[in-house]
């Protein structure tokens, strides 16, 4: 199971480590800041073309055939950011590695859940959510040192990404996957069709989404305009301090799911929501008083939301959805959070461009503040959960998965 969360970590390297180099890109090719998160935005699409098709072909063909294309796709990617010298180059770079990303994470995820010890779905949550942000936030630091302390900075990083890739496409061959067992429905159905649950477990995919998506656009924020917003504020272009400030987000991310991983999902997801309005808070406080240290509180404050809100949304999904839809779930929810994701920071970009950067920022954390209290709300008036780490442990086991009652065990 650990292994097996690899690929994603390394594809989610990927998706993070161009963050640090915008503003040198910026200046050796020459572009707005809302050029910058239209390109950003292009790596959202191709992430929610991939989700779309990942999860289903990997609920039906298993997640190996969906794993290698996606790494091939990253390794594509890979070698148009070393020659990217242009923003047509940077943009198709940036949507190719949305693809591959979504690829690896459907059918990552779910090869992680397919391989926890003894049917521990709780425990293959917090290793599938835990890769997804350890990953993120791997990508940028390695990005902002070796970018500042050796030559060519936007040559190297993605050359060690070229073997952090290559690796991982070594490893999936060689992983003890089960044989995915599609249903008869799903087996008669179509081949293409939008990440879904089954209906009796769509509203706890929709409460999942409701807070996830809030928490995941507060990131989504630092990671396209947080290196602008900190060059202005410091009148520098460090981009280790970039990668620094991305690295501490994820961080948090990743730390603090091992920490909540014992609470209820509904407590999991009220700390979440509650974590991402004191994000935005900061944030907006941040940029009108034009202070560092209030920016870096907010980008850690965004990743603990994070985490903590995506902890409560795959542990949800990996304990109540049956293992023939798990892959679509969580595309359903991955998707549905890099939705609004790609939206709001775009907007956000469009309006600092007509209106300055705080302007841009304020109504940006606003609109994020509300989302999550509204998920919170929703969150709050939902009743069906799976049961805590400990809670579980007292029940008997069931020895697989798939096995008759387990929707309703769960």
């Amino acid at each position: 199971m650990w292994l097996a969360a690899w690929p994603v970590v390394a594809a989610m390297a990927l998706s993070n480590e161009p963050t640090p180099l915008y503003v040198l890109w910026q200046h050796q090719i020459g572009f707005t800041t809302a050029t910058l998160t239209l390109i950003y935005a292009g790596y959202i699409a191709g992430l929610l073309v991939s989700l779309s098709l990942g999860g289903p072909l990997a609920d039906r063909y298993g997640r190996r055939p969906v794993l290698l294309p996606g790494l091939v796709l990253g390794l594509v990617a890979t070698a148009l950011f070393i020659t990217a010298h242009s923003v047509a180059v940077l943009g198709l770079a940036r949507l190719l590695s949305g693809i591959a990303v979504g690829a690896v994470l459907s059918a990552g995820m779910a090869a992680v859940s397919d391989l926890a010890p003894d049917g521990d779905k709780r425990l293959a949550g917090l290793i599938a959510s835990a890769s997804m942000v350890g990953g993120a936030a791997v990508g940028p630091l390695l990005t902002g040192v070796l970018s500042q302390t050796l030559p060519a900075p936007a040559v190297t990083v993605f050359v060690v990404q070229l073997f952090l890739l290559l690796g991982a496409l070594l490893l999936v061959p060689r992983m003890p996957l089960p044989p995915i067992r599609a249903d008869a429905a799903a087996a008669k159905g179509r081949w293409l069709r939008l990440p879904s649950v089954p209906r009796p477990h769509r509203r706890s995919l929709w409460v999942s989404l409701a807070v996830f998506a809030p928490a995941i656009t507060a990131t989504g924020f630092v990671l396209s305009l947080g290196p602008a917003l900190l060059a202005q504020l410091l009148r520098t272009d460090n981009r280790l301090l970039s990668g620094g400030l991305v690295f501490l987000l994820f961080a948090a991310a990743t730390g603090v799911q091992f920490a909540v991983r014992r609470l209820r999902v509904p407590v999991l997801f009220q700390v979440g929501a509650a974590l991402t309005v004191v994000a935005m808070a900061a944030l907006v406080t941040a940029v009108a008083l034009t202070s560092v240290p209030l920016l870096l509180t907010a980008a850690v404050l965004s990743g603990l939301g994070q985490g903590t809100s995506q902890l409560g949304g795959l542990s949800t999904l990996a304990a109540v959805v049956p293992a023939t839809h798990l892959a679509r779930a969580n595309a359903a929810l991955t998707a549905g959070g890099y939705l609004l994701a790609g939206t709001l920071p775009v907007a956000a970009g469009y309006l600092s461009d007509a209106a300055g950067l705080t302007a841009g920022t304020t109504a940006f954390g606003i609109a994020v503040a509300a989302l999550a209290v509204i998920g919170a709300v929703a969150a709050r008036a939902h009743h069906t959960f799976p049961a805590p780490a400990r809670a579980r442990a007292e029940e008997p086991r069931q020895i697989a998965p798939t096995a008759p009652g387990r929707e309703e065990a769960s």
